[in-house]
């Protein structure tokens, strides 16, 4: 049986063609189609994310004051971090990082499910001049930050320093911890690195004395930012070679991360892993075996010292007492010389006193009626 010929079949193959065209193009087509939905369905989400908005109940405080500070736009169930800090504006944010806050007074607060919160901040005043503002950051996840402009009533006010210009530094190099760790730090000492890149000036303008931030994060938290300012100048086109140092907390252990901020931007990232300090192990381990040893002996000379005699060691004590006694009542009593008259004694000759000699008694002793017979035989 043979297929149909003349123009049925020329209809069929072209039919077959034109599918054929058709699932080529929607296979080309298909993969850029579904990019730019994702594109836009992540475009759009973007846009729709609100950006963390702080807002506070009053504008001025003093001292020992409270504010309601209230927060919209953050990520749901996310802990933050609230703090009063100085030489700080929304546009620069806090220059000199958290040790420009007053740490002591800050709080922390969790979100909601919707992103927002809203709690009481009592008034501090930051270890540095204002003009000031409520910080508020994540402690845990991606970072965000967001600031609001306060007034700390009677708290000095100083101008901000000045930016370094244009100027704009890139790392040209890999960067690196440099150091070592001595004796000490096995026993619990603060674990101190350098810092060591090189950077170059890729703007129009020199860079004078530039302020970094160093941060060190351990595990999920954010970075604890601390300011480092490098002597120098960088003139455009040029490089040059930065070490900043960096020190750990006493006692800090595990798995850290090193990170270099200048302005808004982050240069660098480094790990290091710092060794658990062993010495310190050591340490409790002999303390928990010294200490109960020596209270343990401590206990017993008290528990001799009160312990009540018992009856059988009286009885031994006596007996013993005794058995002295009879021994003592043995020995030979030893005779005592007269005691001196007190008027003149009576002169006597010579060859009429006896003298007692050492090796005989009294009643043996030789004398002019009973002289010695030893040295007439």
């Amino acid at each position: 049986m043979t297929g149909p010929t003349g123009p049925a079949a020329l209809r069929s193959d072209g039919r077959g063609r034109a599918a054929l065209l058709l699932a080529a193009l929607l296979a080309a087509i298909l993969p850029a189609l579904l990019l730019t939905a994702t594109g836009a369905h992540a475009t759009g989400r973007s846009a729709a994310d609100p950006k963390p908005v702080v807002t506070l109940s009053g504008k001025q405080a003093g001292k020992g004051g409270e504010i309601t500070v209230k927060g919209s736009g953050w990520r749901a169930n996310t802990l933050l971090m609230m703090l009063v800090c100085g030489r700080s504006s929304p546009a620069r944010g806090v220059i000199g990082g958290t040790n420009s806050c007053a740490n002591a007074d800050g709080l922390a607060v969790t979100t909601d499910a919707k992103g927002a919160f809203a709690k009481k901040l009592p008034v501090a005043e930051p270890p540095v001049p204002c003009p000031c503002v409520v910080h508020v950051a994540t402690v845990t996840g991606d970072q965000a930050v967001a600031d609001a402009v306060f007034v700390v009533a009677g708290h000095p006010v100083a101008a901000l320093p000045e930016q370094t210009g244009d100027g704009k530094l890139a790392v040209l190099a890999t960067t690196r911890l440099e150091g070592d760790s001595g004796i000490l730090t096995w026993f619990g000492a603060p674990a101190s690195r350098r810092l060591v890149l090189t950077v170059g000036n890729l703007g129009s303008a020199a860079v004078k004395d530039p302020v970094f931030e160093v941060g060190t994060a351990h595990g999920v938290y954010a970075p604890q930012w601390e300011e480092r300012q490098w002597r120098g100048t960088i003139e455009p086109g040029r490089k040059a070679r930065i070490e900043l140092p960096v020190e750990l907390t006493a006692g800090a252990h595990g798995d850290y991360q090193v990170s270099l901020k200048y302005g808004t931007k982050v240069l660098a990232q480094q790990p290091w892993g710092v060794g658990r300090p062993w010495g310190v192990t050591l340490f409790w381990i002999l303390l928990c075996l010294v200490v109960p040893a020596a209270v343990f002996r401590i206990g017993m000379a008290v528990v001799d010292k009160v312990r009540p005699r018992s009856s059988h060691a009286a009885v031994r004590s006596r007996r013993g007492s005794d058995r002295l006694a009879d021994v003592t009542a043995r020995l030979p009593g030893l005779r005592r010389a007269p005691a001196p008259s007190e008027g003149p004694a009576p002169a006597k000759r010579a060859s009429t006193t006896t003298a007692t000699l050492p090796w005989f008694t009294p009643d043996s002793a030789p004398s002019e009626h009973r002289p010695t017979t030893r040295g007439h035989s």
